[in-house]
């Protein structure tokens, strides 16, 4: 069994550990970009929303804690265009 886990820093320097975290709900169309989201709940009810701030080759760049009513009602603002 991998012992790897997935911890993820906010701007604030708050940590989430996302390795047992169910995604609520997601955008993970690739080539990615700023469409792409991620909403993870973690086993201890803790919300974490995770953004692509324009990287091309990693889905997720940017992480943020929320409220459990705002991760449950999320709407992402972007949606992919194809060039």
């Amino acid at each position: 069994m991998s012992k790897s886990k997935y911890i993820v820093t906010t701007p604030d320097g708050q940590q989430a550990d996302l390795t047992h975290a169910i995604i609520l709900k997601s955008n993970n169309l690739y080539p990615f970009g700023p469409h792409n989201y991620a909403i993870y709940e973690t086993p201890d009810s803790t919300f974490v929303k995770g953004l692509n701030k324009g990287e091309r080759e990693v889905m997720l760049t940017h992480f943020e804690k929320l409220d459990e009513t705002s991760a449950r009602h999320y709407s992402h603002p972007y949606i992919r265009t194809d060039e």
